[in-house]
């Protein structure tokens, strides 16, 4: 995939990251010559040394921006994807993530910016490197899952497709679904099988647009485990979720765009750390919904769990007098202080208290 460079107005002079990307690919290129066939990985594929590997990004995006009409979908986005890592994209509905994939796999173009793509500079060659799962599913309904699986594998050149195809069905635990038509498989099924699609050819860089909506827990877990696969045998993986238990768990970085606009990037830790430790989870007996925990001095917001409450306190609160006063109440059974999860950030960013705050 070529570099996309479209100018809004003003020069792009190349960044730290891409001058970084030319001088570890001059490297690279003299290296490659010193691997054999039998140092390629699972992937079958080591372009290049693990150094040049660890020091490139397998997405770079610079001062993006996406407009449809009047509406700006994707709003002066940077943003670098390191290779070999899981980066996760969270954001409510309509916040850009697809529109940013899109423009990733050059289905949608930016009105300016500039996009790099495993450092590619043939589109053909970069589109049989990347493998998409799209938020619309689609199979062909009528034909057979192992052949629509061949059929997709052998659009990206796949050397083995038979072989690849059967590998990835026992993997995902469909293989005696092999010869069942499309048509008869459920819904959590087809997903799988079109997770199959996009990863069949050992893909570089691999992008997931919600793989994990609408699975249950035991397909999900299938699911994860493959996409964790994917990483140890030297794919870069990007997808987006609703899920931050699963981003939370899964993600080597995370980032967060809402209204076009990128509000996080980073390791979960970074992230956390921003924010400090201002969660308390207590668990009181007989304390009913926790309502009445609101009313303690320095604690700004509860979030009752039923049997657990949180509580956020401020920035120059002493939780020994929130633990304190807490006794007083009753017997405390839990008192634990603690980072926020990505779920209490995303709220505290994109719900309605954000919303009162910008108002306010």
């Amino acid at each position: 995939m070529p570099l996309l460079t479209v100018n809004c107005g003003r020069p792009i002079v190349p960044s730290d990251n891409a001058s970084r990307y030319n001088a570890v690919r001059s490297v690279a290129t003299n290296s490659q010559q010193n691997f054999s066939r039998r140092e390629t990985n699972y992937l079958g594929w080591r372009p290049y040394s693990r150094s040049a590997i660890e020091n490139m990004n397998a997405v770079e995006i610079e001062s993006v921006t996406k407009s449809f009409g009047d509406h700006r979908a994707v709003d002066d986005l940077s943003l670098a994807v390191p290779t070999g890592a899981i980066y996760g994209f969270i954001g409510p509905n309509g916040s850009g993530k697809t529109t940013t994939l899109r423009m990733i796999m050059r289905i949608l173009h930016p009105n300016c910016g500039r996009i790099r793509v495993l450092g590619a500079e043939s589109l053909g060659a970069a589109n049989n490197r990347i493998g998409y799962l799209p938020e619309e599913r689609g199979l062909y309904k009528k034909m057979k899952v192992r052949d629509v699986l061949r059929f997709y594998a052998e659009l990206k050149d796949c050397r083995d497709s038979r072989r690849e195809v059967d590998r990835w069905l026992e993997v995902m635990q469909l293989s005696e679904w092999a010869n069942k038509k499309v048509e008869s498989l459920s819904k959590g099924m087809s997903q799988k099988v079109q997770f199959i699609g996009a990863v069949v050819a050992r893909p570089e860089l691999v992008i997931l647009d919600e793989p994990f909506s609408g699975l249950d827990p035991v397909n999900a877990e299938v699911l994860r485990a493959a996409v964790l696969g994917l990483k140890r045998d030297g794919s870069t993986v990007i997808f987006s979720t609703h899920d931050m238990a699963v981003a939370e768990k899964m993600c080597d970085f995370i980032f967060m765009i809402f209204k076009g606009r990128k509000v996080l990037d980073g390791t979960l830790d970074a992230i956390q750390n921003r924010y400090g430790s201002d969660i308390v989870r207590v668990q009181l007996d007989g304390n009913g919904d926790g309502a009445d925990l609101a009313d303690i001095a320095g604690v700004e917001r509860v979030n009752n769990f039923g049997r657990l409450q949180e509580l956020r306190v401020g920035r120059d609160t002493d939780t020994q007098d929130v633990l304190a006063a807490l006794m007083h109440r009753g017997r405390v059974r839990h008192f634990e202080l603690a980072k926020p999860s990505l779920h209490d950030i995303f709220v505290r960013i994109a719900g309605p208290e954000a919303e009162e705050l910008s108002h306010a």
